[in-house]
């Protein structure tokens, strides 16, 4: 765990916001593709290894970005 952490902290908030944003939701349109990953697994169509990995990559920013924000809040609180 610490060295999850030690990772955390090296990244900056402000780089895991920019990457949340760009590759996190490219292509834009005609919706962003991590939503449409996060439908196609909701309804149980996320079988194809492309689309398992489409959805790693365009979720490792919002997972990264969620874990500094968790793990920042309860080592301040």
């Amino acid at each position: 765990m610490t060295a999850l952490r030690r990772l955390l902290d090296a990244l900056p908030l402000s780089v895991l916001l920019i990457a949340s944003l760009t590759l996190g939701l490219a292509p834009f349109f005609p919706e962003p593709h991590i939503w449409e990953k996060l439908k196609m697994l909701a309804a149980g169509e996320l079988t194809e290894a492309i689309d398992i990995f489409d959805l790693a990559m365009h979720g490792t920013p919002w997972l990264l970005l969620g874990l500094k924000l968790t793990v920042g809040r309860r080592s301040q609180g």
